[in-house]
This record gives C-alpha cells, structure tokens and sequence, in this order.
C-alpha cells in the first residue's frame, strides 16, 4: 500500500505582512505597530481646580482679627461705662450729693483812693478791703471735703483791687464756715491815664462801684474710707457794691453792699496741660 504524502502546513506570515505587505530588513525590529487613539464622547473631561492666593487668605485672615478686637474692644468699653452709670446712679440715690455754696456776708472798705501821680507819670491805687464769706456742705449724709488754701482776688471798679490768701479747712456734712481776710491793693501798680479817668469817674458814683471776687483752690472729697483725688474748683462772686470813703483818715470802714451778691461755684478739672 503506497504512503500518502501531506502538504506541510503553510508557514505563518511574517510581521511586516500583516501591517500592509512591507517588509523589514533582517537584523531590524521597530517594536510593536502603534494604533490610533480613538475619541471618545461619553469621556469625562478633566475638572479644573483653580489655585487658591495664599496672600490673599493671609489678608482675609488679618482683617477678620482686625475686625473681631475691634468688636470686643467697643464692647468692653460699653460694658465699663455701663457700670459706671449704674454705680453712678446709685450713688446718687443713696447720697444725693450736692457742691458746697458759696457767699459773701459782709465787705467793708477802709481804702480806696488814687494816689497822686509821681515823677513817671502814673498813678496807684491804695486800698484796704475786709470781707467775711460764708461755706456751706449741703450735704445731710456722710459727705466731707477738704480745702486746700484758698486764694482770692478782688477787683473794684474794674481794676485789681488786691489779694489774699485764706487758710485751708475741713467741711463736713450740714456744716457751715466762716472766713475772714483782709485785701490789700499793690502798692507798685501803675495805672495809665485812661484807666485813671474811668476809675475816677466810678468811684463818684452814688449808687457805688461794682466790685467781685474770685476764689480758687483744690478740694478733697471723702465718703467715709472712701476718699477722692484733688479736684479744683473756681468760685466767682459778683454783685457787690462798695462805698469809697469820705474821709481817709477815718478809723471806721464804709460797708458795702452785699444783698445782690451771687457765687458761681465751676469745677476745674486738668487733663494733661489744658484747664477746663
């Protein structure tokens, strides 16, 4: 029985004709064929992040710390004045306080005239001045002040008439003092003709020259252990009429006039180098 013979099997095609029929030299291998990308439509598209400004959350930052002390600062400052107001209120209600008053009882004149004019041409004014003023603390409760020395300034007819300075005290609660001083005018003060004419033509006055005073001194407030800082007070007193002597060489004094009188009592509280 005759053998059959086979054909071999047909031998697979090389690379190069798979991609088209070209053929690569031997010795040469470019690697695996690239293919093309295809496009997808339900492809998801990347998400855009912008990058955030570290300066600028820095200055947000800034600002919000700004603002929040700012807040708690304005609080704070209402809160203490609130609670100044509500111990003020009852302070008040308990104490009911009142500032001390002022007045003057009785002013007697035992100088006041024009000396001649002297080799330079001016004139001085020679006067003697005793006056009593009346204190008073209103006050019915445990409320006390203390004075420091006081002093005074009178003027008559418009010009200085002189000063004085009187002691210091303690005024207590519904109490009532009694001060006495003597004013004398400055023997070294000149006086130019203009104001000599007007000073003359008031002293002639029948119904007499307005004359005031001024006061000014510092005072302490006490409220049993409780005990204030000095506080400076101005009493100003007008009203006052005075009498020019007929005669100078007279022992007794001519009384002023004393009914109209009214003392203004003004605080004079000093911040810093201002006066108010």
């Amino acid at each position: 029985m005759a053998d059959r013979v086979y054909p071999t099997a047909k031998p697979n095609p090389p690379p190069a004709a798979l991609n088209g029929g070209s053929t690569v030299p031997n010795g040469t291998n470019n690697g695996p064929a690239k293919t093309g990308q295809l496009y997808s439509p339900n492809r998801p598209r990347p998400v855009y992040r912008p990058q955030q400004n570290r300066h600028s959350n820095r200055s947000c930052s800034c600002r919000k710390c700004c603002c929040l002390t700012f807040i708690y600062t304005l609080i704070a400052i209402l809160s203490l004045l609130l609670l100044a107001a509500i111990a003020a209120c009852i302070f008040y209600v308990l104490y009911h306080p009142k500032h001390p008053t002022f007045s003057v009882s009785s002013i007697r004149i035992s100088k006041f005239n024009l000396t001649s004019s002297d080799s330079s041409g001016f004139t001085h004014l020679n006067s003697k001045l005793d006056f009593t003023l009346t204190a008073k603390n209103p006050n019915k409760k445990k409320i006390t002040f203390v004075y420091y020395p006081i002093s005074v300034e009178f003027s008559g007819a418009g010009v200085d008439a002189g000063n004085a300075t009187l002691p210091g005290f303690t005024h207590v609660a519904g109490n009532t003092t009694i001060l006495k001083a003597t004013v004398l005018s400055d023997p070294t003060r000149d006086f130019d003709s203009d104001t000599v004419s007007q000073l003359r033509s008031d002293l002639t006055k029948k119904s007499g020259f307005p004359v005031s005073a001024e006061l000014n001194t510092m005072v302490e407030v006490q409220m049993g252990k409780i005990k204030s800082k000095k506080i400076g007070i101005r009493v100003t007193c007008d009203g006052i009429k005075g009498f020019q002597p007929k005669n100078a060489t007279s022992k007794i004094p001519t009384p002023g006039t004393t009914s109209d009188a009214k003392c203004k009592v003004d605080l004079r509280i000093k911040i810093w180098k201002f006066t108010f």
